[in-house]
């Protein structure tokens, strides 16, 4: 009708925001709805591709360009939601990797080392879970709190994934009444951090803790953990290696000389931590512009910061009369003197420096912190050696317990954590560039036939060695040649063959093939299990 709606035949009722309408409302009809809505989605999905190249050409920030291309996605999937259903982007979450066989075989070779040396040092194992309450985990990491992962509300608790296996270890120690425990934990943690993968810095990565939880007299437990570095890193053979060691009570008596106010130790500390990133200008340029900390103040930190050595070091300040005057720096500096000397009980003092740069920028420490470094040779040999990145770092925390603790009780503890992932990619590198053949597996041999018809003898026999708890494998074909059999092993590294035939089946005797020399001996088929395990050295 003239000036009236053209309606649609159809009139079926159409969803618009909350409320159902009929379409017969609106002067179109159902097609061309259909295509002002496809047209209204393409505008809207135009609009966001354009929003993330504009992101990328102005260099936002990672995780604001991820949120749009997610979204991006969002929207294309719901336009064409068959297409969608069927791509997928095949790739790890940043700042996460996976790992080959290969790359397996050596993580468990070096979390081996590492194990064995936890527990000659009388250390017994626990577990926490991978995420934590907000609240626990809120307020012990200072300047690094941002980098936790918060979780969405999920039955009624805010919770985060564990920046690290300290704190989860305080509330577990305050949580069962814990005063006394010798502990190690390896499991991965999560930081929110912008990843440098080449350098072993990741998202989700693993920390290999060691701790030592009880009121002891001063100094040997924190000795028993530099010990620990040094035995780990020794026998890992990555390098030569340097412990730094500082004490806080120090780095705070050190401020309060140099005219720090109380309320800005904690960030001049976060500070002073990147010397072994920045140079001393920038980070004086950091105390002054960012922490606001004056220039005269800033250089007389920077007197001390720059100064490390050993045993004279500590004789020296113990005659500084600006920290003799701090009781906090007079306890520490007496007490790092007390360390060396049972470091040199132990034998390692050639591998420890005291440094007065050390910070470490997390709050709960309290006393002693460490952190050992790989060194560098210069070309030019008169140089000293530089550190490339650091492996290894904890420190005493007195205080963490007794923030969970209902009633405050304090239980001391000291601790170190070994930079696995870090140490992964050292060792990666080094077996690439030796060449080494990684073995994946451990199977110590393979049953194998000679003629067709013998995959029930090579059952029966493959099963008889599980049994004996002998690792052994079998080929999923019922008549392999053998030539491909011996090349399995030779390729997988397996070192033993037992061969099958109709003449070894009918004297009671296997052949035995040592995969590497070639030799071949018979064997009564009664004492087959005893003799390999004699060649591979099992009990």
């Amino acid at each position: 009708m003239p000036g009236g709606d053209i309606v649609c035949g159809c009139a079926r009722p159409l969803r618009q925001g909350k409320e159902q309408v009929c379409r017969a409302s609106f002067p179109f009809c159902c097609r061309t709805w259909r295509t002002v809505v496809v047209m209204a989605e393409e505008e809207a999905l135009r609009k966001q591709a354009d929003m993330v190249r504009r992101l990328k050409q102005e260099k936002a920030s990672p995780e604001e360009i991820a949120e749009q291309v997610a979204k991006l996605l969002e929207m294309k999937a719901k336009m064409c939601p068959e297409e969608g259903k069927h791509k997928f982007v095949l790739k790890t979450p940043k700042g996460t990797r996976d790992y080959s066989p290969k790359q397996m075989a050596i993580r468990e070779r070096v979390f081996s080392i590492i194990i064995d040396c936890f527990k000659r040092h009388g250390a017994e194992t626990i577990d926490t879970p991978v995420f934590e309450l907000k609240e626990t985990l809120t307020g012990k990491y200072g300047e690094d709190s941002k980098l936790i992962y918060d979780l969405k509300d999920q039955g009624g608790e805010l919770l985060s994934l564990r920046y690290d296996l300290t704190v989860p270890f305080a509330r577990y120690l305050a949580m069962n009444k814990i005063t006394n425990i010798k502990r190690y934990h390896i499991a991965k943690v999560y930081r929110r951090d912008n990843p440098a993968m080449t350098r072993g810095r990741y998202r989700e990565f693993y920390q290999c803790d060691f701790d030592i939880a009880g009121q002891y007299d001063p100094m040997i437990p924190d000795a028993e953990c530099l010990k620990i570095v040094h035995e780990i890193l020794s026998a890992l053979q990555i390098g030569e290696f340097c412990i730094k060691v500082n004490d806080r009570r120090i780095l705070d008596g050190m401020f309060a000389a140099c005219g720090v106010p109380d309320s800005k130790f904690r960030t001049a500390c976060s500070s002073v931590d990147k010397l072994d990133k920045m140079t001393w200008e920038d980070v004086k340029s950091e105390m002054v512009g960012e922490k606001g900390l004056s220039p005269e103040v800033a250089d007389h930190i920077g007197e001390y910061v720059r100064l490390n050595g050993g045993l004279s070091l500590i004789e020296q300040l113990l005659q500084d009369p600006k920290l003799l005057q701090n009781k906090l720096a007079r306890e520490g500096l007496e007490e790092m003197k007390l360390l060396f000397e049972y470091l040199t009980l132990f034998g390692i003092l050639d591998k420890v420096s005291f440094d007065l740069s050390l910070a470490r920028g997390l709050d709960y420490y309290t006393g002693v912190i460490c952190e050992a470094v790989l060194l560098q040779q210069q070309s030019n040999q008169t140089e000293e050696s530089v550190g490339v990145g650091s492996i290894a770092g904890g420190g005493r925390y007195d205080g963490l317990v007794g923030m969970f603790d209902p009633k405050g009780r304090k239980v001391p503890c000291v601790g170190i954590s070994i930079g696995i992932e870090r140490i992964f990619s050292i060792v990666e590198q080094k077996v690439e560039a030796s060449e080494e053949k990684i073995r994946t597996t451990g199977t110590q041999v393979l049953v194998a036939s000679a003629q067709k018809k013998l995959l029930e003898e090579r059952l029966k026999l493959v099963s008889e060695l599980w049994d004996s708890g002998i690792k052994a494998e079998v080929l999923y074909k019922k008549n392999p040649k053998l030539l491909n059999q011996l090349q399995y092993c030779e390729e997988t590294g397996i070192p033993l063959v037992t061969i099958l035939g109709e003449q070894e089946l009918k004297d009671g005797v296997v052949k035995l093939r040592d995969v590497a020399t070639r030799e071949e001996v018979d064997i009564c088929r009664g004492n087959l299990v005893e003799e390999i395990k004699r060649r591979t050295c099992l009990p």
